[in-house]
């Protein structure tokens, strides 16, 4: 399986319902491209204070790589993305992507 994880530094003016949007966005491909297993989002609630100010995130779940590369050039994921690049603080400075085998 790979799970895909990333984590966002928000641009301050974007407000909780347009994350929620992002997200539902990305959410919606749940089910819709085949090994897409599962998709969870929330804030950093980290007591380490470790986050070098990444906040928010999600992590997806592939059943394979295969599902993780069909889900990169989906054209619904790529306009998500462009959608969560503009709400990034700096775009895609404000973004880490990190994918492991687990």
């Amino acid at each position: 399986m790979i799970r895909h994880c990333v984590w966002i530094k928000f641009r301050a003016d974007v407000d909780a319902a347009e994350r929620a949007a992002i997200y539902a966005d990305l959410e919606a491909l749940v089910g819709r491209i085949d090994g897409l297993e599962r998709a969870s989002f929330g804030a950093n609630v980290s007591p380490e204070g470790l986050g070098q100010g990444f906040a928010d995130g999600f992590m997806m779940d592939f059943a394979d790589a295969t599902a993780r590369d069909a889900y990169l050039v989906d054209p619904d994921h790529k306009a998500a993305g462009a959608r969560l690049v503009a709400a990034a603080e700096g775009g895609v400075a404000g973004i880490l992507v990190f994918d492991m085998d687990v």
